[in-house]
């Protein structure tokens, strides 16, 4: 398989053919999540740790399952109660932890630019769940599958992000994911939440809901963020939800065949209406989920490959 990186620290850096080669192999852990017996020796002897400066229950979970399926010793430490809160700096964490010496460092922080800082003083692979505004790669990849496993593949498709792009780094992940695998973006949003300059990044930028959808074959709502805003983004969740959120009216515009996304948590009445949500013939929300834990084992396969080439080379 093609995959040459040292670290998953966002979309940005892979190209298609390392895209594919996740995605390929994150197939063979869809299969093995499926059955009887759903563990392996992939990363026996290999020790992971996940550090999570935000609070989450999908990525923190996904990750977690995902390594003690392939068979390492995972370690989730309390973040909240470290010993950064007492002053510690990120980098002597960094250092402290790399005295350990963990093989997978999976980390979620607040802060764009932390993960990466991070990665340059470990001597392990790293993996962003997600850093500020930046970017969330294996969301984007579980993406990604889904579409693929919907649709029958993965390039060509026109696709609409809907919500608050601003503050999403799903959003920027998958835009990144999908511009590099030929498809059509469009990003329908007010424009408190959808910066004129997305079209700067070869997207279609659209403030009328009805118009965006049009023909669309995955329509990807994103969750209002409101820890990430500091000012009056949206005049209300009301009026939001009749302009913007998801109900069947709108989503007759798309596709006939048209897949309905959402990262979680949900919203409902807010983003989505609660009946599109729970519809198994448009929404694949449930799908996303299991997609992330199969993504998560072959992103973490394919590193420690890597890690342990650099390691015996070194050796």
């Amino acid at each position: 398989m093609s995959f040459r990186q040292n670290h998953l620290l966002g979309i940005e850096p892979l190209a298609p053919d390392e895209i594919t080669a996740i995605l390929d192999l994150a197939e063979d852990y869809v299969a093995l999540n499926r059955s009887d017996n759903k563990n392996t020796d992939v990363l026996r002897g290999l020790t992971q740790i996940n550090m999570f400066f935000e609070n989450s229950t999908r990525t923190q979970s996904s990750f977690e399952i995902a390594g003690q399926r392939l068979g390492a010793h995972v370690m989730n430490m309390a973040m909240q109660a470290s010993s950064i809160k007492k002053g510690e700096t990120l980098i002597d964490t960094a250092l402290t932890l790399n005295a350990m010496h963990p093989d997978l460092l999976v980390v979620r922080h607040p802060h764009s630019g932390a993960v990466d800082l991070l990665s340059q003083k470990v001597n392990c692979a790293v993996l962003n769940a997600g850093d500020g505004r930046h970017e969330h790669p294996t969301q984007a990849l579980l993406d990604a599958l889904t579409i693929r496993r919907a649709k029958g593949r993965l390039h060509r498709l026109n696709i609409a992000i809907c919500g608050d792009i601003a503050h999403s780094r799903v959003a920027r992940s998958n835009l990144l994911l999908l511009h590099k695998m030929e498809n059509r973006v469009k990003l329908i949003g007010p424009p408190t939440l959808v910066p004129s300059a997305f079209a700067e990044l070869g997207c279609e930028v659209y403030e009328d809901m009805q118009e965006g959808l049009k023909g669309a074959d995955v329509v990807m709502m994103l969750r209002l963020q409101k820890e990430r805003m500091d000012g009056g983004f949206i005049p209300s969740e009301r009026e939001y939800y009749h302009r913007y959120g998801l109900d069947q009216a709108k989503l007759s515009l798309a596709a006939e065949d048209a897949i309905v996304m959402h990262p979680g948590p949900m919203n409902r009445g807010v983003e989505i209406d609660g009946t599109i949500a729970d519809d198994i013939n448009r929404s694949v929300i449930q799908e996303q989920v299991e997609m992330g834990v199969a993504v998560r084992m072959a992103a973490m396969e394919l590193l420690a490959r890597n890690l342990q080439e650099r390691r015996a080379a070194a050796a």
